[in-house]
């Protein structure tokens, strides 16, 4: 037998911040269940990663996580130092895909938002993922993906959510000036847009508030609240080759809400 014949083909390697919970959780488990190899952020919650590995385990695929705030840009360096080790353990010097998802909520009116408020958003939803991706680039292969989590809070204006959905109004423009810019080395960037999903984001509002739970059902069109696995499997869908001719999106994920 040849030699060319026992070599095995590289496995595909993705890096999602905010892997340790909700959404950042599913599609880290949607990709390992598809034969993706993880490296994933987490801020704090060392816990909850060590669940996720062992998870993602269960799939039959590999996982490292990594400690990192977002909204610390001066850690960034180190952070891709660490990364690169990552990389050398999972047989690798550079990986596949970014999912930008870790993330935090606000909720107040516009007339009450504070500096300190848009400044913490501004840090962790818009300069962190604008920065990261960029010092991650170097490791990222040629014809990679990226894809930014954004929110349907863009499209459909509820009060209370402005300086958030201003952000992701901003990561949005983002992507796709990415898509235009890094479109030269095969580069896919699309932007997901999740509806309201019962997850512990906003401290469980949309899971755990059973009237927020109706209303939201109400007004969308398939009838109910999104789930987690309604959107990993569809960020997972969008990694793959299967969509390589997307680019410069924005794809929501919403079951309809508000048309």
């Amino acid at each position: 037998m040849s030699i060319e014949n026992n070599v095995q083909p590289q496995r595909r390697i993705a890096i999602i911040t905010g892997g340790n919970r909700g959404l950042g959780r599913n599609t880290v488990l949607q990709l390992a269940a598809r034969g993706v190899d993880i490296i994933f952020t987490y801020r704090n919650n060392r816990a909850e990663a060590d669940e996720v590995m062992s998870a993602v385990g269960d799939h039959g695929s590999r996982a490292i996580a990594l400690q990192l705030d977002v909204a610390d840009t001066g850690a960034f360096g180190g952070f891709v130092q660490r990364v690169e080790q990552a990389l050398a353990q999972l047989g690798a010097r550079q990986f596949d895909y970014l999912v930008n998802n870790a993330g935090t909520s606000h909720h107040q009116a516009f007339e009450h938002v504070t500096e300190d408020d848009l400044d913490s958003l501004y840090q962790v939803h818009f300069k962190g993922v604008f920065f990261l991706t960029q010092k991650l680039l170097p490791l990222l292969k040629d014809g990679g993906r990226i894809v930014n989590i954004s929110s349907g809070l863009t499209r459909i204006v509820i009060p209370g959510s402005v300086a958030y959905a201003a952000m992701k109004g901003a990561v949005e423009i983002l992507t796709r000036y990415q898509a235009k810019e890094l479109g030269a080395r095969g580069i896919a960037v699309n932007t997901v847009a999740p509806g309201a999903i019962a997850t512990d984001f906003s401290g469980g509002m949309v899971r755990d508030n059973p009237e927020l739970h109706q209303r939201v059902a109400g007004m969308t069109a398939l009838g109910r609240v999104g789930q987690p696995d309604d959107i990993g499997p569809m960020i997972a869908a969008l990694l793959s080759d299967d969509n390589r001719w997307v680019t410069a999106q924005r794809i929501e994920v919403s079951g309809g809400m508000v048309i």
